[in-house]
């Protein structure tokens, strides 16, 4: 709930229901709106949707018609592209805390992946109707939004940097690090990642093919950084070692 609109209540919270691990996060604090107005706020606070999904179920799948913006405040989130071949493979993981579906505030048309529920997850967000309207009540939010779209470029851009990497296996490792921490349990020494993740999928987390991921695997396999049990990989957690 943001601050100073009247309520201290987290609607997000009462769906999510007591004890569950709902993200503090809300929209005054997230990225895009940084350095938007209260008032402005507190006007897509009151226009909030709130949806609950069980794991496995889609929030919005590839060429829906894109008309809606999520705040992830509870679980994860899987987003895949269906391939001219009609593969399906996984283009990245989103979290608790993690914005999707921004462009579509700038943009007309269709989703161009899709995003499937890895567990339970809670998710509040608004239409570009809503944004429309916020627009033309306080023209200065358009300008807030611009800017802080550009500096998001900016970000992922170096990260596609990194992912040039020629070491695969270390790269590999890093990846999987930066998933168990964000998604994962904590265990003694390391997490464990309570989802699977098909080699295909974090072949496509790493810019690398699979038969490389595969191979990639089995050395960190060897050298005790990484350990399969069934669905779950524990991924050691070398720097608590340093």
């Amino acid at each position: 709930m943001t601050k100073g609109c009247g309520s201290d209540v987290c609607h997000c919270m009462e769906l999510a229901g007591p004890g569950a691990p709902v993200h503090p996060r809300c929209f005054e604090q997230i990225w895009l709106f940084e350095g938007a107005g209260d008032e402005a706020l507190c006007v897509v606070a009151k226009e909030l949707v709130r949806k609950r999904l069980a794991a496995g179920e889609d929030l919005f799948r590839q060429g829906d018609s894109a008309d809606s913006i999520y705040l992830i405040k509870m679980g994860s989130v899987k987003l895949w592209k269906i391939t001219e071949d009609g593969r399906s493979v996984t283009l990245d993981i989103r979290k608790a805390g993690d914005l999707l579906g921004e462009s579509v505030l700038l943009e007309e048309g269709a989703y161009p992946v899709g995003a499937t529920c890895l567990e339970p997850t809670l998710t509040c967000g608004f239409d570009k109707a809503t944004f429309e309207a916020l627009i033309m009540n306080h023209p200065d939010v358009g300008l807030v939004v611009i800017r802080n779209l550009s500096r998001r470029v900016q970000q992922l851009s170096g990260k596609v940097g990194a992912l040039s990497e020629p070491n695969l296996e270390d790269r590999l490792y890093e990846v999987l690090v930066n998933v168990a921490w964000e998604l994962g349990a904590r265990a003694p020494g390391g997490w464990t990642i309570a989802f699977p993740l098909t080699h295909e999928e974090i072949g496509f987390l790493v810019g690398a093919h699979r038969v490389s991921v595969t191979r990639a695997l089995a050395r960190l396999r060897g050298t005790g950084k990484i350990r399969l049990t069934g669905k779950r990989l524990f991924v050691r957690d070398l720097a608590a070692l340093e």
